[in-house]
């Protein structure tokens, strides 16, 4: 509060703008730790927490107006806060050390906490005593001074109910868009697979039984020939529906979970790979389709771009979300915009209300981190 009544007059003579901006941004790294601390202190959230109204607070960015405000209400509330637990604090400190230093005053020292005169050994000596009264008034003051305070800090800061749920709104809307996004792109990759693939198997299938059909009495033996090539063409009909299906829903993950179906990613993976599970329940199926294809992806991403020689695959669950994490020794710099993938993984996680978080600095290495909620 002080550096900002500094910076704002310092503005007028064009001195004070860098100033300010600092102030700005310490205001808002103070007030976002107060909303955490607060949060955690009255139980609107922590970690684990699945409450919409956690779940805005850990999101919410805060607006300037806002920290600059708080900044102003804590100067006067905070400080008032502070007063309530400091003055029994003092007081039972003084009475702990009045042995220790009431022979150095050249006075009885009148009055002090204990309300009575130390003017010798034996009453110094039971002063501690009285400090008693002042912890009990202490331990009764101080929480109630920090959930007021923490009470305060949400309400400057959070905003109120409407605003959190139009926050919230916003963002359901932006995620459900994402998620018809996601749907579309799915449907019209479906559709290549069938009509490229599949599709144009099943019509050799049929040109070859009809020229297999009119060779059938003139050229037996050719017609049979025909006949083979039109069951290998078959065969990789059905094998490209196969694909296809497995793509939708792999049924690895109805016969083995996703630890078993992510076991068998890490098997085929050309890199080195190392996959350890925490703890992990079953999640709904399109959550763990959703992260077994985000691990395919990356595991994919690893091998084709990373040049890395060794992958960490890390599977658990802490009964709100699903967590799934890639890690690679390779050379770094991955990024949405360079046809890597990521933004594919991002989309299908974002569909389920999920996060995705990748760090990946030039020279490496590169961590994708997916968390797809487990209830709805």
């Amino acid at each position: 509060m002080v550096g900002l009544s500094f910076a704002v007059p310092l503005c007028v003579v064009g001195i004070g703008i860098p100033l300010l901006s600092k102030v700005v941004r310490a205001a808002r790294t103070s007030s976002s730790r107060d909303l955490e601390r607060s949060r955690l202190l009255t139980g609107g959230g922590g970690p684990g927490a699945t409450t919409e109204r956690a779940d805005a607070l850990r999101r919410r960015t805060a607006p300037t107006s806002q920290d600059i405000g708080w900044t102003a209400v804590n100067a006067t509330a905070g400080l008032l806060a502070g007063a309530v637990v400091f003055v029994p604090a003092v007081a039972v400190v003084s009475c702990l050390t009045v042995p220790l230093w009431w022979w150095a005053l050249p006075d009885p020292m009148v009055p002090n906490p204990a309300l009575y005169p130390v003017d010798s050994w034996p009453v110094a000596l039971v002063t501690p005593l009285a400090a008693v009264p002042y912890l009990a008034l202490l331990a009764f003051l101080a929480p109630r001074a920090a959930a007021f305070h923490a009470r305060l800090a949400e309400r400057v800061l959070a905003g109120d109910g409407r605003a959190v749920l139009a926050a919230r709104l916003a963002e359901v809307t932006a995620s459900r868009a994402e998620a018809l996004e996601a749907h579309a792109a799915e449907l019209r990759r479906i559709e290549r697979a069938l009509h490229d693939g599949t599709q144009n198997r099943l019509v050799a299938v049929r040109l070859h039984l009809g020229i297999a059909e009119r060779l059938l009495e003139g050229d037996p033996a050719k017609a049979r020939r025909i006949v083979e090539v039109a069951q290998m063409a078959s065969e990789e009909a059905l094998a490209d529906l196969r694909d296809v299906v497995r793509s939708i829903y792999p049924p690895v993950l109805s016969d083995r979970g996703l630890a078993g179906a992510v076991t068998a990613l890490t098997a085929r993976c050309p890199v080195p790979c190392t996959l350890r599970v925490g703890e992990l329940e079953r999640a709904p199926a399109a959550v763990e389709v959703a992260a077994y294809f985000a691990v395919s992806e990356a595991l994919t991403n690893a091998a084709k771009h990373s040049g890395a020689t060794r992958v960490e695959v890390l599977l658990r669950t802490d009964g709100r979300a699903l967590h799934a994490t890639v890690s690679d020794d390779g050379r770094g710099g991955a990024a949405e915009e360079h046809g890597s993938g990521i933004a594919g993984i991002r989309q299908r996680v974002a569909a389920f209300d999920g996060t995705t978080e990748v760090t990946s600095p030039p020279g490496g290495p590169t961590t994708i981190r997916v968390e797809l909620p487990c209830a709805f």
